[in-house]
């Protein structure tokens, strides 16, 4: 008696147990799926900048020379004196040139 007890515990106990066991290993952990967000934001970072340089290419290619050159002066005038605002110099405030 005490054995047939004992083989339908052990039955009931392991068809508790083996579900719980195999759903363990489905799908993916969750140091993978953290990698694999941080590869994709990654991407989409490097997506984002080239797209980015791909539209100001564009953007220069549209104007026409004239207004190609004042921006790239004002460009290297504003990387010179950094993101401060600008004040011209001496002889352009004096004289106006």
């Amino acid at each position: 008696m005490f054995q047939k007890w004992l083989g339908i515990a052990l039955l009931g106990f392991s068809l508790a147990v083996a579900p719980v066991s195999v759903a363990a290993q489905d799908g993916i952990s969750q140091k993978q799926q953290e990698k694999i967000l941080a590869k994709k934001a990654k991407d989409e970072k490097k997506q984002k900048a080239r797209q980015e340089k791909e539209d100001r290419k564009r953007h220069l290619n549209n104007q026409d020379k004239a207004t190609r050159k004042r921006i790239k002066r004002h460009t290297k005038r504003a990387g010179r004196h950094g993101s401060d605002q600008h004040r011209d110099g001496f002889f352009h405030r004096t004289f106006g040139w």
